[in-house]
């Protein structure tokens, strides 16, 4: 029987849960590498003298395997404990960051090796990112999941706003290794203490792989709001790399002043991913995954008033409100997820959904490129924010997305068991 502290509902009540506790502290840690390592990646290939051509080469190899590999890391995900997958997975990823840090820094890197350093971190992604998704609904119990959720966005959204800077001055100071080396130890630490979880392996059928597979697409085409959230998802992840990531800076350089105000909405967004985690650990909606449907369409906001051309002024709070419009949907859609699939599926029902989101890169940018040809720009952001729109208007049209809600003991028990 749980105590009182355990079941409490308060925001910080997950961090009384030690296995909890040391899951954070390795997204933490971790995230202080990852938002370095762009940076340090990108001047990798610059210092090496790679251009466009070897920095699109290098992201592309670092990118193809999280979509390739990812429904293997799912399957795995339920098949094997998963402490050990993060452990092996984050081990993984500080032995190709090591290499790429010591190659950098003996002046040995080359858009090849770069690559497959990048290759093989992308691998690693893709076996950690479906364990983790399961993991967290087997240390915390279910009612505290959406605080789990919002407290392990906390140190990454923290550090988004606050790394990339940083990160330029390590880059600037030291060099690109370093900041490379410093990734990969935070891999490893983060490895260390994932392995201390000692999580057992998710209770469930594994006739073989195979079969696993063809009953987890089963599974996925069976509930109707995880499919139609993820095919969603797609076009709404495209419209938004296409207009924010893509076109933003375009627009900036064009319409602005340039990197500097381009800057300020890049922090704006990010200190509203940072507000939106912040709002979901006090806010506990009952209608899960039409708060998630809805709060993504605030990443529209942005790309219309850049689109019209606004001043800066109503750009700044339109990325505002985009990032916590975000992050809302990211925890509230997680916590829905966590709820409403089995544990034993989840490690595959998570790297389905993964997929489908991934593949939006590669299409955003290329339908942007084709695009491009036949309007400007701001005909292509005004494009980008209806397709944010109608995607979102649309899933909030499927009937079984008002049955995905927050869950009571009794409930749980029953769509989980």
């Amino acid at each position: 029987m749980r105590t009182a502290a355990e079941t409490s509902t308060t925001p910080r009540a997950p961090l009384r849960v030690a296995a909890f506790r040391r899951f954070v502290s390795a997204s933490l840690i971790s995230a202080t590498g990852s938002a370095m390592a762009p940076l340090a990646l990108a001047y990798s290939v610059i210092e090496q003298g790679g251009g466009a051509g070897s920095l699109g080469l290098v992201l592309s190899t670092s990118t193809v395997p999280t979509i390739v590999f990812l429904i293997a890391g799912g399957l795995f995900a339920d098949r094997v404990s998963r402490s050990r997958l993060l452990f092996l997975g984050n081990l993984l990823a500080a032995g190709a960051q090591g290499t790429l840090a010591v190659t950098v820094a003996t002046g040995h890197a080359t858009t090849a090796s770069i690559a497959a350093c990048g290759f093989v971190s992308g691998t690693a992604a893709s076996f950690t990112v479906p364990a983790a998704q399961g993991a967290v609904a087997q240390i915390v119990p279910a009612e505290q999941l959406q605080q789990a959720n919002a407290l392990l966005r906390l140190p990454g959204n923290a550090v988004r706003v606050l790394g990339p800077a940083v990160g330029g001055i390590v880059v600037a100071e030291s060099g690109a290794a370093w900041a490379l080396a410093w990734d990969a130890c935070t891999f490893a630490v983060a490895a260390v203490l994932l392995l201390g979880l000692r999580l057992d392996a998710p209770v469930g059928a594994t006739a073989g792989v195979l079969a696993d597979l063809r009953a987890g697409w089963t599974g996925f085409w069976s509930r109707t709001w995880l499919w139609t959230y993820t095919a969603a998802g797609t076009v709404l992840v495209a419209a938004w790399l296409a207009g924010f990531q893509l076109l933003g800076p375009l627009v900036a350089a064009r319409h602005y002043a340039g990197a500097r105000d381009w800057g300020l909405v890049q922090a704006a967004f990010a200190s509203g991913l940072l507000a939106g985690t912040l709002v979901c650990l006090r806010w506990r909606p009952y209608r899960l995954l039409t708060v998630a449907i809805a709060a993504s369409g605030a990443l529209a906001l942005p790309l219309a008033a850049l689109a019209w051309d606004r001043p800066l002024a109503l750009v700044l709070p339109a990325a505002l409100l985009a990032g916590i419009g975000l992050d809302v949907a990211i925890v509230a859609w997680t916590t829905a997820f966590q709820q409403h699939v089995p544990p034993a599926e989840q490690g595959r029902m998570s790297a389905f959904n993964g997929v489908g989101e991934r593949l939006a890169i590669p299409l955003g940018y290329l339908v942007t490129a084709l695009a491009a040809r036949a309007w400007d720009d701001q005909g292509v952001l005004w494009a980008c924010a209806g397709l944010i729109g109608a995607a979102a208007a649309l899933n909030l049209c499927v009937p079984q997305a008002y049955r995905v809600n927050r869950l009571t003991g009794d409930e749980r028990l029953e769509a989980t068991g």
